[in-house]
């Protein structure tokens, strides 16, 4: 996920992207350790998408609150 795409989304969209990225994150932790899964450098891209995601809501939340002051 690139940082375009992320700017694009709403602060709701946000939210339910992280929710949903680590339900994937946890789904493929637990493939990995049942079986080696095909390419286990996706966990790492996950995790990256997943902070990403989390920067931007905590921008946005700084953001409102300077403006609220």
């Amino acid at each position: 996920m690139k940082n375009s795409e992320i700017l694009g989304l709403s602060t709701e969209e946000l939210t339910a992207r992280i929710n949903e990225e680590k339900n994937n994150l946890n789904k493929l932790k637990f493939a990995h350790a049942v079986s080696a899964i095909e390419n286990p450098s996706r966990i790492t891209k996950v995790r990256k998408d997943i902070a990403r995601l989390n920067t931007e809501l905590t921008k946005r939340k700084a953001a409102s609150a300077s403006e609220q002051k």
